[in-house]
């Protein structure tokens, strides 16, 4: 029996696709080892979001084939998406695999070893349907890196939604269900509709199939993801080539959530998951913020199932500077998207989180300020802060005024100090209250044993664990009173009698 071990890097997709890659190994009978043991295939699922992905990526590659250099590495996704070239150059990578292709992953491997067999590791032979080394080509490794170019497809136009089928995951607790890929929007800094494509989205019949699968094997909470998620729908609507901003400007009013087409296809998706017995909880990974009006805010609220933890992605505080990446909004109507929400959970707070970029060319440090006050005014739950980093084939890359990287790094010290804080606030709010914990895994810290969960607005629990004492296990729902802090990111609590 092949042994064969993945690794990921990247988004909730990715995560997503992993799971579903492990499965499909798992179920032709290959064992499925660690990463960090000896195996016979190393499986790295790419990212490309960063110059660091790109790096991170390049990275376990070669970590895989120094752990054992008999082992074909497999190179999948966004990096190989975009960057063909360099991975076909990489003597640690054997084969390479496109976003669009991950479903096949058994297949290519079974063809893959198939004419290494025959071609002596060189090139494609005569049975492959392709010119090969005996009919007078010179055939090099990169032709079967990509098995003659059938590997990594260009999907720039693809219209139709590769369907994968996730049974179970190896999270023990909640599970990444992917309702679409894609994106429209090209915002000037991002380079992940080159890797993923345009929006193509899953019928509802297929994912509401797979919840129900998921929740029959026991798992309470799914968390809905996508490359943009808002976007769900959008080429259910039309059959025609409009986008999404193809008819808003990025200032007017026709910019808001109201001619946002996605917005009827995803929220009539999240109230028919809401009806799946057994489900207990409905992340949404992160939305458009164009989509949060009064209206779609109180269908939410509506909804007992819906986690009140929304991420809307900000990227910059200031208009002049949003213009420039090309967002669809203005600052002032983010914060009415996030006012939208918090007035339709009241007297609840809801949590939200954001992204922020820092040192966006061109962005001066009165912008840099006009982001800050916005982010003190607005006051998240969780920031991520993320340093500007140049894409090759974005029009951001080739943009005037590239900021030096100490000051893109000064920035994101003064906003990481700013989330610390208002993330601390956030959790010191929580004290005294009673909430339903998700426990997913035991965990020692500070030499104790605590059994951690999180609550239904993303709120890290941890109960104390004692020898000879029954507690609850890792994929129950329990109410837990919280009573302080354990570390700046945990807090204690103990088991409440009422609820």
């Amino acid at each position: 029996m092949k042994t064969i071990a993945f690794h990921n890097l990247g988004c909730k997709v990715n995560s997503y696709e992993l799971d579903v890659m492990q499965q499909i190994m798992r179920e032709k009978g290959f064992e499925i080892v660690p990463f960090d043991q000896k195996a016979d295939i190393y499986v790295i699922n790419t990212c490309t979001v960063t110059n660091i992905a790109d790096r991170k990526s390049r990275q376990m590659l070669h970590r895989a084939k120094q752990k054992n250099p008999k082992a074909v590495v497999v190179a999948v996704g966004c990096y190989v998406q975009t960057d063909l070239e360099g991975a076909l150059k990489d003597p640690a990578i054997d084969l390479v695999i496109g976003n669009n292709r991950k479903k096949d992953i058994a297949q290519i491997l079974e063809e893959y070893f198939a004419e290494r067999e025959v071609s002596g590791g060189q090139g494609l032979s005569k049975t492959s349907g392709k010119q090969g080394a005996g009919e007078g080509a010179d055939m090099s490794c990169a032709e079967l890196k990509t098995l003659g170019g059938t590997t990594v497809l260009d999907i720039a136009h693809e219209k139709a939604y590769e369907e994968m089928q996730l049974k179970t995951t190896a999270e023990h607790t909640r599970a990444y269900v992917k309702i679409q890929d894609g994106c429209n929007q090209f915002c000037s800094y991002c380079a992940i509709p080159l890797a993923r494509g345009r929006v193509r989205s899953r019928k509802a019949e297929d994912i509401i199939s797979e919840i129900r699968g998921i929740v029959a094997a026991g798992y309470l909470e799914i968390v809905l993801t996508g490359i943009h998620v808002s976007s769900y729908g959008i080429d259910f609507a039309t059959n025609d080539d409009k986008s999404p901003q193809a008819n808003t400007s990025a200032q007017g009013e026709s910019a808001t959530a109201r001619d946002y087409r996605g917005e009827t296809h995803l929220f009539d998706l999240i109230e028919k998951i809401h009806e799946i017995p057994g489900l207990e909880r409905i992340r949404v990974s992160s939305m458009e913020p164009r989509i949060v009006t009064p209206k779609t805010a109180k269908r939410l609220a509506a909804l007992p199932k819906v986690c009140p933890h929304f991420h809307l992605s900000l990227q910059s505080g200031c208009d002049a500077t949003l213009k420039r990446m090309n967002r669809h909004y203005t600052a002032k109507q983010y914060l009415e998207s996030v006012q939208a929400l918090r007035d339709a959970y009241a007297p609840r707070v809801p949590a939200i989180t954001t992204d922020v970029i820092v040192g966006f060319p061109g962005e001066t440090e009165e912008e840099f300020e006009t982001t800050q006050a916005f982010l003190q005014k607005v006051g998240f739950y969780e920031m991520h802060v993320f340093k500007y980093s140049k894409r090759k084939g974005t029009r951001a890359a080739v943009m005037p005024d590239q900021v030096p990287d100490p000051v893109k790094s000064q920035r994101s010290d003064v906003l990481l100090a700013l989330e610390r804080e208002q993330s601390v606030a956030f959790r010191k709010n929580k004290l005294g209250q009673t909430a339903e914990v998700l426990f997913e895994e035991e965990k020692v810290i500070g030499g104790k044993p605590y059994l951690l969960g999180h609550t239904m607005d993303y709120v890290k629990v941890a109960l104390p664990l004692s020898k000879g004492t029954e507690h609850p296990r890792s994929g129950e729902l329990v109410p837990m009173a919280l009573q302080e802090f354990l570390t700046e990111e945990i807090l204690l609590g103990h088991e409440a009698t009422l609820f």
